[in-house]
């Protein structure tokens, strides 16, 4: 990711430099967020309320489950020559939730424990899907946009505890529901980018202009940029 980064950061440089027409969101993300993370106990986007999953284990509901359907390069073993790529699902729990800001917009971020696909995941003879949460892979790429997220419930199964049940949840229209006010004032909801941002022609610029838009009204979490 950290090369990627700054692959993309290069390329955005090199087609200001050569006046080349470069949106305005493609140069901030290009630019990187600022320093300070902000973390939220919950988020409601696509009429799902997701908690973090600490926050869960003190409540009788459980928010804090998500899979994601991903399309992926599959191989039988390191000396497959005949790789194929086909969808897999993934399934986890939410850690933490961060808000990534970049200065005229921010992203939503899920940062989760994944059941390893090889060993904790099967089907049984119904046809349901279930994980072992003390099978954790997938370690060096935990994070998922909020917007891919995909609402799950586990439910331990009985005969063999170890093993959980993934059941999916229908949408809720949480925006349109009363008695959600305590839980508002420390969840953050989902809102489309703005419309317009401030033009900049170089990153130069945009580094100025982080000052400006440094979040103050609320307490953040340090990041070290490695």
């Amino acid at each position: 990711m950290r090369c990627f980064t700054y692959w993309l950061k290069g390329k955005v440089e090199e087609a200001i430099h050569n006046r080349q027409d470069v949106p305005n969101m493609l140069r901030w993300l290009a630019h990187g967020p600022t320093h300070q993370v902000i973390k939220y106990p919950g988020y409601i986007i696509n009429g799902c309320r997701y908690h973090y999953k600490e926050r869960d284990m003190t409540c009788i509901t459980q928010n804090s489950g998500v899979s994601i359907l991903a399309r992926t390069m599959q191989i039988a073993s390191s000396k497959d020559k005949n790789p194929i790529f086909g969808e897999l699902c993934f399934y986890g729990v939410i850690n933490e939730i961060w808000d990534l800001d970049y200065n005229m917009f921010t992203i939503p971020i899920f940062k989760c424990d994944w059941v390893d696909n090889k060993n904790g995941i099967k089907v049984d003879e119904l046809r349901f899907t279930l994980v072992d949460f003390s099978k954790i892979g997938h370690k060096l790429d935990p994070f998922i946009l909020a917007s891919q997220a995909k609402q799950v419930f586990y439910v331990k199964d009985q005969l063999d505890p170890k093993w959980s049940i993934v059941l999916s949840i229908p949408p809720k229209d949480f925006n349109n529901m009363e008695g959600l006010n305590d839980f508002n004032d420390n969840c953050m909801e989902h809102h489309l980018f703005i419309s317009s941002m401030l033009e900049v022609e170089s990153f130069d610029a945009m580094d100025e202009l982080e000052a400006i838009y440094m979040r103050e009204d609320c307490e953040g979490i340090w990041i070290e940029n490695n």
